[in-house]
Parts: structure tokens; sequence; C-alpha cells
């Protein structure tokens, strides 16, 4: 069953970025997700199924 996750919503993934940040918000949802590093403002895009198993903590 996938997640609810909403755009807008910030994720804590188990991962660091390299600026050392671990929080992400969600600017765009569906197949694959998009996502800025609420850190430096980094954007990637990812797909859901690598996004699910990488969340730590769901919304902030």
């Amino acid at each position: 069953m996938p997640l609810d996750i909403n755009v807008g919503d910030i994720l804590t993934l188990k991962k660091t970025h390299p600026c050392g940040s671990n929080s992400w918000e969600v600017l765009r949802a569906g197949a694959d997700f998009k996502l800025k590093c609420t850190g430096c403002g980094h954007l990637i895009m990812i797909p859901r199924v690598k996004l699910e198993k990488s969340i730590k903590k769901g919304k902030v």
C-alpha cells in the first residue's frame, strides 16, 4: 500500500544530503517525486519505490 505523500509535505530521509540536511520538501507527487532540500535548495527527482524505502520519518 503506497504511503500518503502530498505536495508541501516535509519528509525526513535516512541518508543525509551533502549539505548536512536530511529534510526534503515535496514539490511534485506521483509515480516520480520532485524533492527540494530544505538546507540548500537542491532539487532531485526520485521514483516512488525508492523514496518509500528511504523515508525515515513522515510528515514533520
